[in-house]
C-alpha cells in the first residue's frame, strides 16, 4: 500500500489576502494564531469534506522573515514568494528525507519538529518539485 497524502499548504508573501482569497472561492477558514509570525492559518480536516466524508486538513501562511534553521532554499530577502506543497505520511521523517536523497532528491528541511510527537520536513524531488513530510496525522 502507497503512502497517503494527507495535508497541505498554500504559502504565499501575503499570509492575510490569500486566506481572504481562499475564503471567498472555497469558503475556507483558516484559523490563524496571532502569536505566529507566519500567519499560520489552520484548515481543519472536519471542516472541508465532501458529501463522501473525504477531505484534507492544511494551512494558509505567509512566508516568514526568517525560516527554519534547517530551511534549505531561498528566503523571504532573497525573492521567495512562496509555494504549494502537498505533504505525505511517513513513518518517519529523517528515513524518508534519506530515501530521498539516496534517489537522486535534494532535502530541502528537517526534520523540524511541529507538534509533540510530529515532525515535517521537505525535499525537492530530481525535478525540483516540493514535496512534504510528515508524521501523522495533524487533523481528525
Amino acid at each position: 500500500m502507497g503512502r497517503a497524502v494527507v495535508d497541505f499548504e498554500i504559502e504565499g508573501l501575503d499570509g492575510k489576502a490569500l486566506r481572504g482569497f481562499y475564503k471567498d472561492l472555497f469558503d475556507w477558514d483558516a484559523h490563524v494564531d496571532a502569536s505566529n509570525p507566519a500567519e499560520y492559518g489552520m484548515l481543519l480536516r472536519d471542516d472541508n469534506l465532501d458529501a463522501s466524508g473525504n477531505g484534507l486538513g492544511g494551512a494558509i501562511a505567509q512566508v516568514p522573515e526568517i525560516p527554519s534553521t534547517t530551511w534549505q532554499g531561498k528566503t523571504r530577502a532573497e525573492g521567495h514568494s512562496g509555494q504549494v506543497t502537498v505533504f505525505v505520511e511517513v513513518p518517519s521523517v529523517e528515513e524518508a528525507l534519506a530515501r530521498a536523497e539516496e534517489l537522486g532528491g535534494r532535502r530541502m528541511l528537517g526534520p523540524d519538529p511541529l507538534f509533540p510527537g510530529v515532525e515535517i520536513g521537505r525535499f525537492e524531488d530530481p525535478e525540483g518539485h516540493l514535496i512534504g513530510l510528515i508524521t501523522e496525522r495533524r487533523f481528525g
